[in-house]
């Protein structure tokens, strides 16, 4: 049984500044929680129904289970309708900046994406196929928002996610930058090599003005049809496809 403490600190981590504060995260819905357990993540406490056990067995890793009512499942969860399972899962501490090297590798870098929805769906695009870094603008939404932990299908498990000054990021990039805009060349003449940085835009105003000068090869999606625009998280599979299909 849930006590009124429990579901007062579940309910708080709906919100950024508790999960800052208490670097924990929710992801909802048993398969998307064992991908975690298998994870680098530490995954703290689940609450799962009695439906939910068999799918819960064999964790890789000793966890806090309680067994809980649907009803009170629907206290904590973010879900209108909430699914078997709900986990608390740390969030790993980022002391450091970018150390690594991308040399040789492909990488997303979001500027300014706000919905939840599109990035939640951008980072399970890029696992698909086989990315598994993306850098983010510090004012792109949070990658542990409970509605991209959703929409992200538990593909956030193997991703890692940086928050960055791009401008400051980019002031001596190591590789292209190539950067996804309207009057830019056809994405299938365009000759990307082995490495480099796409940059995708926000929703509405796509690539901010302080990255455009920084951007080596404009990219464009060709339009064959008559709609005005292409959702992000679309722009970013077609992208990716594209990108995989020639290397």
């Amino acid at each position: 049984m849930l006590s009124k403490s429990q579901i007062s600190f579940v309910n708080a981590l709906h919100q950024k500044k508790h999960r800052k504060e208490h670097a924990l995260f929710i992801a909802e819905g048993s398969k998307s929680i064992v991908e975690f357990t298998q994870s680098s993540y530490i995954v703290d406490t689940i609450f799962h129904t009695p439906e939910a056990v068999p799918k819960l067995c064999n964790l890789s890793q000793k966890i806090k289970l309680q067994e809980i009512t649907n009803s009170e499942l629907k206290k904590i969860s973010t879900l209108t309708t909430p699914n078997d399972a709900l986990a608390l899962i740390q969030i790993p501490e980022r002391t450091d900046t970018i150390t690594e090297s991308f040399k040789g590798k492909f990488v997303l870098v979001l500027d300014g994406i706000q919905d939840p929805g599109n990035l939640g769906t951008i980072i399970r695009t890029a696992d698909w196929f086989g990315f598994s870094e993306i850098i983010c603008s510090e004012d792109t939404v949070e990658a542990y928002n409970p509605k991209v932990v959703q929409a992200s299908m538990g593909s956030l498990s193997r991703m890692n996610v940086y928050y960055e000054n791009l401008a400051e990021f980019f002031f001596e990039p190591n590789m292209d930058i190539f950067g996804a805009l309207l009057d830019g060349k056809s994405l299938y003449d365009v000759q990307f090599g082995h490495e480099g940085y796409i940059i995708l835009g926000n929703e509405g105003n796509g690539i901010s003005s302080k990255m455009q000068p920084l951007i080596n090869t404009a990219v464009t999606i060709p339009r064959f049809g008559g709609a005005e625009s292409l959702n992000v998280a679309i722009s970013a599979a077609i992208i990716c496809s594209e990108l995989k299909r020639n290397h």
